[in-house]
């Protein structure tokens, strides 16, 4: 993670997560590809998907956006269908890690098979890395060589 979730990322975040403002994405993409300058390259990329639900309410994906900036500015294929939530969590803020890793037991599936590929999961933020985690459970299980967790920022 390349930055702490504290002003002002924690404003650029919110105003992408929460009020709609898309193009926030392309500048969190870019601290992404500055602080992952110089490692190897994954050979594709998977936003953490939002349940159905949530996704209708929110009317956006915001792992999908920066996953869709990343995606242009590293020249790597990202999977946007690849994963998917198969059922709606609870809203994780203000919850233990062991809530957080039970809420999300069996949340996700991947549906392409990821034989001996290096994949990097796209999120926002990683608080206590569960969804993350439980994607990754995910990712290997469809055969994912490496999976990498690529966040823009990290609760303190």
């Amino acid at each position: 993670m390349p930055l702490r979730l504290a002003s002002p990322v924690r404003e650029a975040v919110h105003a992408l997560k929460y009020h709609g403002r898309l193009d926030q994405a392309e500048a969190l993409a870019g601290t992404l590809v500055s602080a992952f300058d110089g490692q190897p390259r994954p050979d594709l990329l998977i936003p953490v998907p939002l349940h159905a639900g949530r996704l209708r309410s929110r009317g956006y994906n915001q792992a999908l956006l920066l996953g869709l900036a990343l995606a242009r500015r590293l020249a790597l294929p990202l999977a946007r269908e690849a994963a998917r939530r198969l059922h709606a969590t609870p809203d994780q803020i203000g919850q233990r890690a062991a809530e957080r890793r039970r809420n999300l037991r069996g949340a996700f599936v991947v549906e392409r098979d990821l034989s001996g590929l290096r994949v990097a999961l796209i999120d926002d933020v990683m608080t206590t890395g569960a969804t993350l985690e439980a994607l990754a459970r995910a990712a290997k299980a469809a055969g994912a060589r490496e999976v990498l967790a690529w966040a823009c920022a990290r609760t303190p």
